[in-house]
């Protein structure tokens, strides 16, 4: 068989009718050859899960080598790795005892190879389902922020699904956390996550508009800002973004958490901290490599193409986006399987699927289009989907 014939293959459209695909060449993109500087960028990696126990729910097993392979990847493009974060289905598969070995083995990891590595720390140690007191979601932050310093990591504080739920008003978050921020070696990076990517933080700060909350997130801040580094804003609101990274305190960083918009904010003064950068490593620091190198035409050039697959790896319901990241992953030949940790990988339709195919091959992010279009075509079949 021809290099381009083991490129072709049928893809399934709308209405039911197969479509003929022949995946083009990659693009080329350039490894750094020094510390990318115009921006803090961190990609929020996901886990490979061990294919014989994926299915386990809230422990599943990890497959350590190939996880730890992944962020030497995301390294190696200059990048910073945010780990133990929702990409890696944190709250979604992987609890607190998970998180902990992941964030052990990241930092060693990390230690040898001279990589940028932050980790999530939220209260996910309380029992699910159950109320908890202030004092207990303020204990839970504590522990989880000393466990990730004594590692040697930045903290991102998490947004917390039991604060969430306990809260009552903006009080109640600020009695929560005042104290951690104080009790942290710090700086650290907030964290607010939208309920679009996860439900049950609908209502967070304690307001339910997002005006009342952007005032108290940013107050938060002013209170204590030689302790918080920055803030990772996954509001999916391109305007709110602009609004809260004017308003900072100096010094205080805005990390783009926008996989709608990410280009544009970026040029405009963001950093970020993004899942999409998982899948988009090589583009994402050769663009940062241009901003760098003061060329805004090849920063856009390089990072509007995948914006279209962003968009699509992010389409409603938000929080399964992990799925097509590890997808994309599989596509590309960094793991030996299309397997997640609790079974996520079925959280996306085939059609959802093929047309990601699509987009990475037209961002040029298929590094290997015969690989990627063979095991397309056997996930295909595997779903009754023949040429």
């Amino acid at each position: 068989m021809s290099v381009a014939a083991a490129r072709e293959l049928l893809l399934p459209v709308a209405g039911g009718a197969l479509e003929r695909c022949a995946p083009g060449p990659p693009a080329v993109f350039e490894r750094p050859q020094a510390p990318l500087r115009s921006r803090v960028f961190y990609a929020a990696a996901h886990v490979v899960a061990d294919p014989l126990t994926a299915g386990r729910s809230m422990g599943g097993a990890v497959d350590w080598d190939a996880t730890l392979a992944y962020r030497r990847h995301l390294w190696s493009w200059g990048l910073g790795v945010a780990e133990a974060m929702d990409t890696a289905q944190r709250g979604m598969g992987l609890g607190w005892h998970e998180a902990r070995e992941l964030i052990r083995r990241s930092a060693a990891e990390a230690r040898a190879c001279d990589g940028r590595l932050a980790a999530g720390a939220g209260t996910d140690q309380l029992p699910a389902g159950r109320n908890a007191s202030l004092s207990q979601i303020r204990d839970a932050y504590l522990e989880q922020c000393a466990f990730v310093e004594e590692h040697g990591c930045r903290v991102i504080l998490m947004a917390s699904r039991a604060l969430a739920a306990a809260a009552r008003g903006p009080d109640d978050y600020r009695a929560v956390l005042d104290p951690v921020l104080e009790a942290t070696a710090g700086p650290v990076i907030l964290h607010w996550l939208g309920d679009m990517f996860d439900p049950a933080l609908a209502g967070y700060w304690g307001w339910s508009h997002l005006d009342g909350a952007t005032d108290e997130v940013l107050g938060l801040i002013s209170d204590h800002a030689d302790k918080v580094d920055g803030i990772k804003l996954s509001l999916l609101d391109q305007e709110r973004e602009v609004r809260v990274r004017e308003a900072l305190p100096a010094g205080v960083r805005l990390y783009s958490g926008d996989d709608f918009n990410y280009p544009g904010l970026i040029a405009g003064g963001s950093h970020a901290l993004l899942g999409i950068f998982d899948a988009i490593a090589p583009a994402a620091s050769t663009a940062l490599q241009a901003l760098d190198a003061g060329d805004d035409g090849r920063f856009e050039s390089v990072l509007e193409p995948t914006l279209p697959l962003a968009r699509q790896l992010f389409a409603a319901p938000t929080y399964h986006y992990k799925t097509g990241i590890v997808f994309l992953a599989w596509l590309n030949g960094h793991q030996e399987h299309f397997r997640m940790v609790d079974g996520l990988e079925s959280a996306r339709t085939l059609l959802h699927l093929a047309e990601i195919f699509r987009l990475a091959d037209a961002a040029g992010l298929l590094v290997d289009p015969p690989l990627a279009a063979d095991r397309m075509r056997r996930l295909l079949a595997l779903s009754g989907v023949g040429e």
